[in-house]
């Protein structure tokens, strides 16, 4: 339960800084895009700089989550961070949100919660062999270097954000293997552990990648382009690394009927949700050169 309860907090935490950060990245001039200009731009934004402290308290909550709990049953919740964006969007940008908003919500809440009752995610060991590690590293990062060389080629709208989102969301479930492992070290060995663990600092590095793409998916297109392949890329590429690295286990047999009419019930609140046409207050995008 306070697995779930943290689980639960880092989806907020998270939405409020992405919502934040969308904000900042609306006023990126767009001949800045991927470029150290645009971390210049961002580092300058206060819209930024409190997203960023919103999410270090959100990655506080997934390290606690991660220790109390599975890989496989922690991410999934993340999914819950769509619609709790578009909440968010809405209200800070006063604009009602439509009744197919609402619908995607609870399509996405109910199915979620179908989903984690009937796969039943228990925890399987900590320790990772040095090969699953090399072998996880390579294949996340070359889909990762896959998508964002086919962002690069493509003007900006829907599919660059959501090829952004999505090598930001491989980034990002890296990221949480990797910080379950150096949060155990921190909690069983303690700080000195902690601190020469490679973990630690390879977990700091994919976030800083991953938070670096994230920016590059909200500056090239609407919020409802990039969050979906986010929040469902990362959520399924986390339960994949919780069973193949940590062992993570579900139920199976029959139990993957119900589990399987959760997972459909998500994917269509997801897809519905951007026909809710909400986004935050846009501001206006200074002309590139």
């Amino acid at each position: 339960m306070l697995a779930a309860l943290f689980g639960l907090l880092t989806a907020i935490g998270n939405a409020t800084g992405t919502v934040l950060q969308r904000i900042a990245a609306r006023r990126v001039p767009a001949g800045d895009a991927f470029s150290p200009r645009l971390v210049r731009h961002l580092l300058r934004s206060p819209a930024w700089l409190g997203g960023i402290a919103v999410i270090v308290v959100a990655a506080v909550c997934q390290a606690l989550a991660l220790v109390l709990g599975s890989l496989a049953l922690v991410q999934p919740i993340l999914v819950t961070e769509l619609p709790f964006t578009l909440l968010i969007a809405s209200a800070l940008s006063r604009r009602r949100l439509p009744t197919v908003g609402w619908v995607a919500t609870a399509l996405i809440a109910c199915g979620l919660g179908l989903g984690l009752a009937a796969a039943a995610p228990t925890e399987g060991h900590n320790q990772v062999t040095p090969a699953d590690w090399a072998l996880a590293l390579v294949a996340t990062g070359g889909a990762m270097a896959a998508c964002v060389l086919s962002a690069l080629t493509r003007r900006r709208g829907m599919a660059r954000a959501a090829l952004f989102g999505t090598a930001a969301a491989i980034g990002y479930a890296m990221t949480a293997a990797l910080m379950k492992s150096a949060a155990g070290t921190l909690a069983q060995q303690g700080v000195g552990a902690f601190l020469t663990d490679w973990h630690t600092y390879a977990c700091v590095a994919a976030g800083a990648w991953s938070l670096f793409l994230l920016a590059n998916a909200m500056e090239s297109g609407p919020l409802v382009a990039s969050q979906p392949s986010l929040t469902l890329g990362e959520a399924l590429v986390s339960l994949a690394l919780g069973i193949l690295l940590y062992g993570d286990r579900v139920r199976t047999g029959w139990w993957l009927v119900p589990a399987a009419v959760g997972a459909v019930l998500v994917t269509w609140g997801v897809f519905l949700l951007p026909r809710a046409e909400v986004d935050e207050v846009e501001s206006h995008r200074p002309a590139g050169p």
